[in-house]
């Protein structure tokens, strides 16, 4: 019977379903020379007695000297720590450099802001085929609140904890038959959006400000000196533009100064402008922080991303404003 061949590819492929977090591994040699290796083949062995494992293949530079050493760490890597991932992937560069280490309790390097670390001592080490699986005792360990960096597919991901309980927004025990479902997408942008916007309108009543208007402080307080074409085209994804007489008020009530340089008027923030616009960003970062409170870094995090995906995808062509900046100074 002819043995059939074995697909080395679709196999790593295959494995990459799985989604794992990202770990680094450090070590330190007799010498004194850091070693440290990306890794996503971490996992728990024992509780009693506290014992992980990962893997490291035959072929990395650093084997000898995490076979020779007898402590290690692991580092679960947060999500704000990619750019550390790939440092630690690499080859031939000094991967400890510019880093602030933390001291341990052995002479493993220690790295911080991680999700969750843990100090090892090797107890068993194994051959597996092209990798050779270490397996460590657990001497310390600490974890924080960050949450965790996750590889899903050959790529990093953000992962976002599913409730234990589904989360519907009726309580009607059975879905009435209609074709605007609480489901619906729109929908839940929609009312996400205006929910948490609801919460901007006490300050933009104190401060006499309609919506557009607030959009228009927004806008000039990234991008300042704009014609009023331009800072509607700006807004125009809220299908609102704001009038000259809305502008005139602006400029009455000195939050913002007209200029007549060119052929058309520019508008620049004053100093009273900008207090307001700070007094915005201060409300709006708090109603973010209560967002966090509630579902979790690592929620809002994903949130962000999955929501710029959403908007690259549906962009009408509006102009950027933030590169429009860049391309001024």
């Amino acid at each position: 019977m002819t043995q059939p061949s074995f697909d080395t590819q679709a196999f790593r492929t295959a494995l990459g379903t799985f989604t794992t977090g990202v770990t680094i591994i450090t070590a330190e040699a007799e010498d004194g020379t850091q070693v440290g290796v990306t890794a996503n083949s971490f996992n728990s062995v024992s509780l009693d007695p506290p014992l992980v494992l990962w893997s490291l293949a035959k072929n990395a530079m650093s084997l000898p000297i995490f076979t020779e050493t007898k402590h290690w760490n692991v580092h679960v890597l947060s999500a704000e720590q990619e750019p550390l991932s790939g440092r630690f992937a690499s080859r031939g560069e000094d991967k400890f450099s510019g880093l602030v280490l933390d001291e341990g309790i052995t002479e493993a390097p220690l790295l911080h802001d991680c999700t969750a670390r843990f100090q090892c001592r090797t107890a068993f080490a194994h051959d597996g085929g092209d990798h050779i699986i270490f397996i460590g005792e657990v001497l310390a360990f600490d974890q924080s609140e960050l949450p965790p960096l996750v590889f899903q597919s050959g790529q990093y991901a953000l992962a976002a904890r599913k409730p234990w309980e589904g989360v519907n927004l009726s309580s009607a025990e059975v879905p009435i038959e209609c074709s605007y479902s609480e489901d619906l997408l729109g929908y839940l942008l929609g009312r996400a959006h205006f929910q948490m916007f609801n919460k901007m309108q006490d300050l933009l009543t104190k401060q006499e400000l309609n919506d557009k208007q607030f959009f228009t402080l927004s806008v000039l307080c990234i991008n300042d000196n704009l014609t009023l074409d331009e800072i509607n085209a700006h807004i125009d994804y809220t299908g609102r533009s704001v009038t000259e007489d809305e502008m005139a008020q602006l400029t009455g009530r000195q939050l913002l100064a007209l200029e007549s340089n060119g052929d058309k008027p520019r508008y620049r923030m004053t100093a009273d402008g900008r207090e307001a616009s700070l007094h915005q960003i201060a409300q709006a970062k708090a109603i973010e922080e209560s967002l966090i409170d509630n579902l979790g870094a690592g929620e809002v995090m994903a949130l962000k991303l999955l929501l710029k995906r959403a908007i690259n995808s549906t962009d009408p062509g509006l102009p950027d404003l933030w590169s429009a900046v860049s391309e001024k100074q």
